[in-house]
């Protein structure tokens, strides 16, 4: 009955309306009903034969998901990319579509997922005269290109199980909100290539365990995996799952880039009985995490919640990702640093710009501060109450290619996370269904009868592959740098025209404080006015 509901359903009734007309057509011959219309019928029956075996094997074939879930219908849209001037379809930045990322820049991951020849001829498209153009210097004495595993160790001194972590990594991207073979395909892709994968605060599955690669269990305000009937923190759910070696450091979600200040939210149509029973939630209604924690509302009682989570792992690395707001509230975290002694091992900025399956307008353009600013201010704030050395930061917010991880690392990041360019590399064609259990490419979606079309080997080696080309594109700029190692990157690497006549470096837009300046006193107003506003016993402002 499934089967025969599946065959009349939209995505299908090309296929089926194929095969049943080239039955008529057979036996209309066979019965020789109309004899001068042979012909006729000959002709239909070879025609839409042929469409009954596309559309075979579009079912059969592994490497597109949308044909396996829209049998010879989505050869239309293939089609129509292929009639579009190639310049216009490929290069120009400028053609958006009105999507989060142009054609260019899902262009580029689909070609490095594939390991196919991602160079193009005649030099830059953009206009470098432009207010807003940004580049990085280059150095007449360029290095050799590095192997490109770059990794750096996180963990500070208060914990027993450092973990070496590359510098390019899976985004938080929940189960729930990704399919079931879009995590086991990640996740493998991350066990082949060495690299990590945060869970997103929707728990650590069984998808997640199958692949046995690295992971970054994120734990939002529903503790989703460690809470009790009532949706608070449950200690011994924690200890319990904490305990797995594949879990190699736990993130506390304070706040997401596409929607700061909002609870997490899975859509009731995304909730299914396997979801639910997961997450410890109503099967079909919507999944709403509370805007904020309830196991702590100070930023003391936040350091002291780190160091309960840092304990009952066993020495695993902790810290928390946050789109920054209120500057005050960060350095209230800061001043608790200070005065207790406990720090994060890692902080993860997230940007504004970062995505989300759903989030309301005003949250996603309007809420928040962008990567880069908030990148810089975290940088800024470690170092001005000596924690930066012991403090790595991570970063997220729209990075894409090899030149969006060297800037990021130039202002302060040690490492970056992506989310849409591993999306991307799954398939994903930003059809902006993700919050309609409707996705075609089964990236994002719970029906099975949908996610059956990603094929998890095949997308396995192009989440690898993404993982290694985004790598080793960080270490040619490194190169040509005439750098070692991306850690060496700075400020005054990257210039940015800021007008007309006039560039500067990252150096000049966005000055470093002292080490320790913010203790003894910053002779900067702005730091300093926010430095006084700031509270350990309260994110409220004095």
């Amino acid at each position: 009955m499934q089967a025969l509901s599946l065959a009349f359903s939209p995505r299908f009734i090309v296929f089926t309306l194929a095969v049943l007309l080239t039955l008529v057509f057979l036996v209309l011959i066979a019965a020789g009903a109309a004899p001068g219309a042979n012909g006729f019928f000959w002709v239909g029956a070879f025609l839409l034969g042929a469409l009954s075996l596309l559309g075979v094997h579009d079912l059969a074939q592994k490497r597109h998901a949308v044909l396996r879930n829209y049998p010879i219908s989505a050869h239309l849209r293939f089609l129509l990319e292929g009639i579009r001037p190639e310049m216009r379809q490929y290069f120009f930045e400028s053609e958006t579509d009105g999507l989060p990322f142009s054609r260019t820049q899902r262009a580029i991951v689909y070609q490095r997922a594939k390991m196919a020849l991602d160079k193009r001829p005649f030099g830059t498209l953009r206009d470098t005269n432009s207010v807003g153009y940004e580049w990085m210097r280059h150095s007449i004495t360029p290095k050799p290109v590095a192997n490109g595993d770059f990794r750096i160790t996180v963990g500070g001194p208060d914990c027993a199980k450092p973990y070496s972590m590359s510098v390019f990594n899976i985004s938080a991207m929940s189960f729930g909100a990704l399919s079931a073979n879009a995590i086991r395909a990640l996740n493998k892709g991350a066990a082949l290539g060495g690299f990590a994968h945060d869970t997103g605060e929707g728990g650590f599955s069984p998808y997640h365990r199958e692949g046995g690669g690295d992971i970054v269990w994120e734990i939002g305000s529903g503790y989703f995996g460690c809470r009790t009937p009532n949706g608070r923190f449950d200690p011994e759910r924690f200890r319990e799952a904490a305990a797995n070696d594949q879990i190699k450091m736990i993130e506390i979600k304070l706040s997401e880039g596409a929607k700061p200040g909002h609870g997490g939210v899975l859509p009731g149509a995304k909730v299914s009985a396997e979801i639910a029973a997961i997450r410890g939630v109503e099967q079909g209604k919507d999944c709403i995490s509370p805007a904020s924690h309830s196991a702590f509302s100070t930023p003391n009682e936040l350091v002291a919640f780190i160091a309960k989570l840092r304990e009952f792992s066993g020495g695993k690395p902790v810290g928390f990702k946050l789109c920054v707001g209120h500057p005050w509230e960060f350095l209230g975290v800061c001043k608790a640093m200070v005065e207790t002694g406990i720090a994060p091992d890692f902080i993860v900025v997230d940007g504004m710009e970062g995505g989300t399956g759903a989030a309301p307008l005003e949250f996603c353009d309007h809420i928040g501060m962008p990567m880069r600013e908030g990148l810089v201010f975290v940088r800024n704030a470690l170092i001005g109450v000596n924690a930066r050395e012991r403090i790595r930061i991570g970063c997220s917010g729209k990075i894409i290619n090899g030149f969006d991880m060297a800037r990021a690392m130039a202002l302060g990041a040690d490492w970056c996370n992506a989310a849409r360019g591993f999306m991307f590399s799954l398939g994903c064609i930003q059809s902006m269904s993700c919050h309609t259990d409707h996705c075609p490419t089964a990236v994002a979606t719970q029906d099975l009868t949908r996610s059956r079309a990603l094929v998890v080997t095949d997308k396995t080696e192009r989440v690898c592959n993404y993982h290694a080309s985004m790598v080793q594109a960080l270490a040619d700029l490194v190169a040509a740098a005439g750098l070692n190692h991306p850690h060496e990157l700075k400020p005054e690497h990257f210039s940015r025209r800021v007008n007309v006549h006039e560039s500067m470096t990252f150096a000049e837009l966005y000055p470093a404080l002292e080490r320790g300046e913010l203790i003894s006193g910053s002779r900067d107003e702005i730091w300093r006015k926010a430095w006084d506003m700031a509270r350990a016993d309260s994110f409220a402002p004095t």
